[in-house]
């Protein structure tokens, strides 16, 4: 008797465990959290820990001040070495222009978002003097 052949791909993957193993999170709770906090959508649409993925599906990811949007090319349950994870998904290029054009904008502003350190009592001035001018004009 021969023994059955294994697919290279399971019949259903739950989304977090496909983000889990094509290493977006570290830990699979992180994946739901993500998921549960609206950090994830999937084909547009709010996405939810225990739906099925696709092959062919978009799956929408914030990660920090990044948002990237990805295509499903193979779905695979076990996590793997990273370039292994690689070949689970491909960046759309429209995902790909607006990261590059948000990392240009940032580092134009000296690579910085946020502040490091606290404002002292003269940057405080100028961040009211500068709110004040920018609302005190509109009507």
């Amino acid at each position: 008797m021969s023994k059955p052949e294994k697919h290279s791909t399971p019949q259903a993957v739950r989304l977090d465990k496909w983000l889990w193993a094509a290493r977006f999170y570290k830990t699979r709770s992180l994946c739901k959290d993500a998921i549960d906090g609206g950090k994830v959508s999937y084909n547009g649409s709010k996405g939810k820990a225990s739906r099925n993925v696709e092959v062919g599906a978009l799956i929408g990811i914030r990660l920090g001040w990044d948002e990237k949007v990805v295509k499903i090319i193979d779905i695979s349950g076990q996590r793997r070495g990273a370039p292994e994870a690689q070949m689970l998904y491909e960046e759309t290029p429209e995902s790909i222009a607006k990261r590059e054009k948000r990392a240009l904008e940032n580092k134009s502003f000296g690579g910085r978002i946020m502040s490091d350190h606290k404002p002292n009592k003269k940057e405080r001035r100028d961040i009211k003097q500068l709110k004040k001018d920018m609302f005190s004009g509109t009507e």
